[in-house]
């Protein structure tokens, strides 16, 4: 059985949002096991991310979704914390070759969203983990799926809250792919 884990922060609920279709679209890969597991402010204390319980469920995963709004051009602080949190894991390569993805939303169409998956793929590659972008051309799918064009992984726009079902339905198929992939790696 592969193991899937969909890690997120949302501030508002739209990432949570999409954090379920990519969970869903994961779930939907016969012999995949996925479990979502959200960064809350609370496990936070004095800017160091203390959820060491939700740290070591990913130990025996085989890939991993990161998924976090975009803020200021960057990663939440509370998904900056998490991914610091887990500098003893880095030195001790324990998640080498794991498959990673990543996704984010943002309240412009630009606002920088792309360094916040490009923060991402560094955190995974520094990692040892195997990234895997989104395999659909924007603006070219059947299903308009990818519509702001971002290979390295999805991108989301809202500017109220509410999603467009397109990033929904994109954040579905990126869980699939990253399932199937992780799939092909797993024993």
């Amino acid at each position: 059985m592969t193991k899937l884990a969909v890690i997120f922060h949302s501030a508002t609920g739209s990432t949570r949002q999409l954090a379920h279709a990519v969970a869903a679209g994961a779930s939907a890969v016969k012999g995949v096991n996925v479990v979502s597991l959200e960064i809350l402010g609370a496990d936070i204390v004095e800017g160091r991310y203390i959820n060491t319980a939700l740290i070591d469920r990913l130990s025996d995963t085989d890939a991993m979704v990161f998924g976090s709004p975009t803020f200021m051009g960057s990663v939440s602080a509370q998904f900056k914390a998490f991914a610091d949190a887990t500098g003893d894991l880095w030195a001790a390569k324990k998640w080498t070759d794991k498959v990673a993805a990543g996704f984010t939303i943002g309240s412009n169409f630009c606002g920088d969203q792309l360094h916040t998956l490009q923060y991402m793929q560094i955190f995974a590659n520094q990692h040892g983990m195997l990234w895997t972008g989104l395999d659909i051309p924007g603006n070219y799918d059947p299903e308009q799926r990818n519509r702001l064009g971002a290979q390295s992984g999805l991108i989301a726009h809202s500017t109220d809250g509410a999603l467009n079902e397109t990033d929904l339905i994109t954040a579905h198929y990126l869980g699939q792919r990253v399932a199937i992939v992780a799939k092909r790696f797993t024993v």
